[in-house]
């Protein structure tokens, strides 16, 4: 066996198993359960203010990015080295750039439009 072979194999020992049966399990149950919910708050119109139903709909949905991340992706600060969590914030941080551009364009190029345009149709 090469060295290289003998010392990638001797990392994924130390390391042990990823998750469990019960870690996939409990991922599963709050995954559901932070679906469920939602779906409960908008079909019952639990909510009276729509924006506050968004505000919580994507509170759910912040949370159930960190479950799958950690139960199903098995993301942390010590899974090789720290570097899949500095790729993860470097992606966030560019997708909130980009998202966050993109709407300031967007509602610019709505408030910016000529009169005539808005009856056209």
């Amino acid at each position: 066996m090469s060295e290289h072979h003998l010392h990638s194999s001797e990392h994924h020992e130390e390391e042990g198993p990823h998750s469990s049966f019960s870690g996939y399990m409990i991922g599963f149950m709050a995954s559901v359960i932070l679906t469920a919910i939602p779906f409960w708050l908008v079909m019952a119109d639990v909510l009276s203010s729509r924006n506050a139903t968004v505000i919580v709909i994507l509170g759910f949905a912040l949370v159930q990015i960190l479950v799958h991340m950690i139960f199903f992706l098995h993301m942390n600060f010590h899974s090789e080295g720290g570097w899949n969590m500095l790729s993860l914030i470097f992606t966030v941080v560019l997708l909130f750039i980009t998202l966050a551009g993109s709407l300031w364009v967007m509602y610019h190029m709505n408030v910016n439009m000529m009169p005539g345009m808005m009856g056209s149709s």
